[in-house]
């Protein structure tokens, strides 16, 4: 199935992860317009949502890590708790 880039849904996305974290909104904003960027200028017609999604993920790892937690939680789709263990236990902590 395809579908138009909506930055507002990434906004959103972004927006979920980022809620309550003590992370400067025009951080956030710079991790979006660079994600929409990096979408414009790849010279692709059409991006799979796992290619946005790994720009997302890439970008929260630098920006919080609770925020990439809560987003790979969703993006990931854990099937157990000891995969969501797994992969929490090999995130470390990043500056907010």
């Amino acid at each position: 199935r395809k579908v138009a880039f909506e930055r507002d849904k990434l906004t959103r996305s972004i927006g979920i992860a980022c809620r309550k974290r003590p992370i400067d909104p025009s951080r956030i904003e710079k991790l979006i317009s660079g994600i929409q960027r990096q979408l414009e200028t790849s010279g692709d017609s059409e991006v799979s949502a796992r290619t946005i999604g790994e720009l997302v993920m890439e970008g929260l790892k630098r920006l919080d890590s609770v925020a990439y937690i809560r987003f790979a939680s969703v993006y990931k789709d854990f099937t157990d708790a000891k995969d969501f263990e797994e992969f929490a236990s090999t995130v470390k902590e990043v500056g907010g």
